[in-house]
């Protein structure tokens, strides 16, 4: 999969850490641009996708095959810090993820409270006091926090009177400040300076507090009465005044478990609440605040008076096991309403309309007002003809301004209990899904109850969300209904409006039909001609389920029909595939409810190729003003479709014959007469018998070649060079900082080509026990050459260049040698020098005409002693003839 994998930053970073066991860590400072780029190589190109989260996909930023994504986060705020994992994979082995965290700093404004401790009153109330000044700062990373009394800096020591707290858990960072026995001198200005070390160019904030003797706690005043008592639609103003505190305190307005209602108006301590309505009622409250001791809070509630839900219930005599009304016994009559305010609540009852007072027969009482909701019964006893009549419930609210709740009872020969029955034909009631449905429970009796809709068959709500619904008409109502609400449903009657007897229930049953839920839902096949495939479409779930028929079709052409079998699935099989049996099959599984259907689009288009990213050198120059460029690519599944006979090319409409396309099969194009520095855009179709395939595109960019190859040895290891194995002895890398120059003190540099002595490079050490005639050899990196044209090659001219160091009296030879691939011919040296040059480093350049992959190697041969060491550095390799080469060459 991948040949590389790293995350990389760019953006406003202010510092990169590499923490223990290779953990690295990006910090970057709140409301910066967050970037974070995953480069991967590999082939096929990998997927990459960046996560919060080291497994699932849970807080996922994005989902993307874009190569060398970027997670980019705008105005990155604390909470977004924490450990991102880029995940790369491409199909080939096991994903590769690689995770850095990212750190947040941040520094807000200091606060500072003040608190204080009053002992044991002396002669002198300033003597008594201990005040505790408290700074706190929000940060990351922690806060460091100093003192200062006008400017005199405080510390631990410095003023016997002033201790310094640094509590343990602020890891020994000042925090609060005590001034014992409070001074006159202790009155001044405090600042407290929070700071977190400039890091990521944060400044330090600080905050300033003045201590005078008024200096005091906040007190406030409601000018206002508790509770406050309205009626719907008046404007309530709430006044809050401080009546203490130095500083001056900042007033709020609160409700208790809510925000404040959208068309409150605060201004200063008043707060003004227009049109009151009883979403407006509840627990307001003042809170005054100055950073001084505890913040003062007073409150007051808002009631706003109204009358509702008003109901009735009729309890027949409780002494007799008949739930009828009869002449004789005793009835008695309930009426209840909820009232707010619970104590403001009356109740009258009228007879046929005329004023009915509490006597011996007509016996009228009433719940306690504080309990809502409020309820009154009226008992007739010995219940006689004359009795018959309307009985008027009303409930009214003492203060009035609120309109009353009348409820109507007619007590009659015909007033009965009720009955509850379904309709014939109505359960079990069947439907289908998406449809509107009504369930119907016929109620008699009179008057007529509240239905209760409930399920019968499971502790799940209905339809609209509540555990019960109410019916005034029996009718339960459901829209758009869906397979899950498919059950049994219970009417019920309850007591309001209605006999206080045990309730009635019946039973209506709702089966939902819907059509045959199937997979898959869209597949396409590849396939080549002359060959024999099936499609397979299988049923999830369907109601009715026991007949379900399915129908084969090509297009509009009918291919076959029959039952669904016991597997609940159906094959269809196409054979010896034809150019006639390219296009859309569809089976469709039919039950009562409609159909369910199974597309698959067979199509002989070859899958798209996938360009090679990782072509070393791809693009090289043979002209001035034109490039070439290596296009390489490989084929996804070759084998699912007809042979590849060719591809097109869309850069210039080139039509290319493919020569392999067995899965994996690298294969290579040079695209050449390119005009520099023009970018294009290639496109790269497969073709077929049955025609063109999925076309991949890709940039192919003209970038300047200036060094295809330098080092100076600055790293460990020696980047891609090596030590031939077959050698005497070895190059070694060293700087003259580190070198001992004991055993040698005339030979060797005194620094690397650029003068400095901390630099690195690479030097044969020829004390003992080397020998003369030994050899070292350094081998380059292997280099492609890659050819003019895909029938020829080019006499390609590169330029290798190097810096050498060759100083002592026994100074051996340096070789550079040309060594190629196709080489049949014993090496001999490109450049070659002997013995002492002096003390200066010098350069040597060399043009070479490789025909086919190359690698450059130095020997270093040790001379007749040990004031012998050759050293080199800054070795070049660069396209193009070498410009002025040095005389020193061979």
């Amino acid at each position: 999969l991948q040949n590389a994998f790293r995350i990389v930053h760019s953006g406003h970073a202010c510092n990169i850490e590499e923490e223990r066991y290779t953990e690295r860590v990006y910090t970057i400072r709140e409301g910066e641009t967050l970037e974070l780029a995953c480069l991967v190589t590999g082939h096929p190109r990998p997927q990459i996708r960046w996560t919060k989260t080291a497994g699932s996909a849970s807080d996922r930023f994005q989902d993307s095959s874009v190569f060398n994504e970027t997670l980019r986060i705008a105005k990155i705020q604390r909470h977004q810090g924490g450990r991102y994992y880029c995940k790369a994979e491409n199909g080939l082995g096991s994903p590769a993820i690689k995770s850095i965290r990212v750190d947040v700093y941040y520094l807000d404004d200091p606060v500072v409270t003040v608190h204080q401790s009053i002992g044991e009153a002396k002669e002198q109330f300033y003597y008594e006091r201990t005040v505790f000044l408290r700074c706190v700062a929000n940060s990351n990373p922690p806060v460091r926090y100093s003192w200062r009394r006008g400017r005199e800096v405080l510390s631990q020591g410095s003023d016997k009177g002033v201790e310094i707290y640094e509590p343990f858990f602020t890891q020994g960072e000042t925090k609060i400040l005590k001034l014992k026995n409070l001074r006159p001198q202790d009155y001044a200005n405090y600042s407290c300076i929070a700071s977190v070390r400039n890091v990521c160019g944060i400044p330090d904030k600080n905050v300033l507090f003045r201590l005078t003797n008024r200096t005091a706690s906040p007190t406030i005043k409601l000018l206002v009465e508790d509770p406050i008592v309205v009626n719907p639609g008046q404007t309530v103003t709430l006044v809050c005044i401080t009546s203490g505190g130095e500083p001056i305190p900042t007033l709020t307005w609160v409700r208790n478990t809510e925000p404040l209602p959208d068309k409150s108006v605060l201004n200063g301590g008043t707060l003004t609440l227009p049109a009151i309505t009883s979403d407006d009622a509840g627990v307001y409250s003042c809170v005054a605040n100055n950073n001084v001791g505890n913040p003062a809070k007073k409150s007051t509630t808002i009631v706003v008076r109204a009358l509702k839900k008003g109901r009735f219930w009729i309890t027949p005599d409780p002494y007799h096991n008949d739930d009828n009304i009869q002449i004789g016994r005793e009835v008695k009559i309930s009426c209840q309403v909820e009232a707010t305010p619970p104590e403001e609540l009356t109740f009258s009852w009228l007879k046929n309309g005329r004023a009915l007072r509490s006597s011996e027969r007509m016996v009228i009482t009433q719940t306690d007002p504080d309990i809502s909701p409020g309820t009154t019964n009226l008992d007739i006893i010995d219940l006689k003809f004359t009795d018959f009549g309307t009985y008027t419930c009303m409930a009214s609210l003492k203060g009035g301004g609120i309109p009353e709740i009348s409820i109507d009872v007619n007590i009659s020969s015909t007033t009965v209990p009720p009955n509850l029955t379904v309709p014939r034909g109505k359960s079990p009631l069947v439907t289908q899904e998406g449809d509107t449905v009504e369930l119907q429970c016929l109620v008699s009796g009179k008057p007529k109850p509240i239905i209760l809709w409930s399920r019968a068959d499971k502790e799940v709500p209905m339809p609209d969300g509540a555990m019960q619904t109410e019916s005034y008409d029996g009718v339960l109502r459901i829209v758009n209904v869906s397979r899950e609400m498919t059950g049994s449903y219970r009417c019920q009657t309850s007591q309001y409006n209605g006999f206080n007897v045990k309730p009635r229930e019946a039973i209506v049953e709702l089966i939902v039909q819907y059509p045959p839920t199937v997979e898959p839902v869209f597949t396409e096949i590849r396939q080549g001609l002359s060959r024999t495939f099936s499609m397979n479409c299988r049923v999830l779930r369907a109601h009715p389920h026991r007949v379900l028929k399915y129908e084969w079709r090509l297009g509009n052409r009918l291919l076959n029909a029959g039952l669904v079998d016991s597997r609940d699935e159906s094959e269809y099989t196409v054979r010896n595939l034809n150019r006639e049996g390219y296009g859309e099959y569809s089976c469709d599984i039919i039950n009562e409810a409609g159909a369910g259907r199974c597309s698959f689009l067979v199509t002989g288009k070859a899958y798209a190729p996938e360009f090679y990213y990782d072509t070393y050198s791809p693009l090289w120059q043979n002209r001035p003003r034109v490039y070439s460029y290596k296009l390489q690519w490989t084929q996804m599944n070759p084998n699912a479709v007809d042979r590849i006979m060719a591809y097109r090319l869309g850069i210039r409409q080139l039509l290319l014959f493919a020569i392999c396309t067995e899965k994996g099969e690298l294969i290579t194009y040079n695209l050449t007469e390119l005009i520099k520095p023009e970018a294009y855009e290639v496109r790269l179709t497969p073709i077929t018998r049955f025609g063109e395939g999925d076309s991949t595109i890709r940039i192919v960019k003209y970038t300047p070649i200036t060094s295809p190859l330098t080092k100076n040895f600055e790293e460990e290891p020696i980047c891609m060079f090596t030590q031939e194995k077959s050698d005497d002895f070895d190059w070694t890398r060293h700087s003259a900082a580190t070198r001992d120059t004991k055993y040698t003190p005339n030979t060797g540099p005194s620094s690397d080509r650029s003068g400095s002595k901390q630099g690195f490079y690479m030097y044969i050490e020829t004390s003992r026990p080397r020998l003369e005639g030994e050899k070292a050899r350094l081998l380059s990196p292997t280099f492609n050459v890659a050819p003019k044209n895909p029938y020829g090659t080019t006499n390609s001219a590169y330029c290798f260049s190097f810096y050498y160091h060759m100083y002592g009296k026994h100074i051996g030879t340096l070789n550079a040698y040309l060594r190629q691939k196709s080489q049949t011919t014993s090496e001999s040296p490109i450049w070659t020098l002997s013995g002492n040059q002096g003390t200066q480093w010098r350069q040597a350049k060399v043009t070479i005409h490789p025909t086919s992959s190359f690698q450059m190697v130095l020997e270093g041969i040790r001379g007749p002693g040990i004031e012998g060491d050759i050293a080199i550095d800054d070795v070049t390799i660069e396209e193009g003839e070498c410009s002025d080469p040095p005389p020193n060459s061979k």
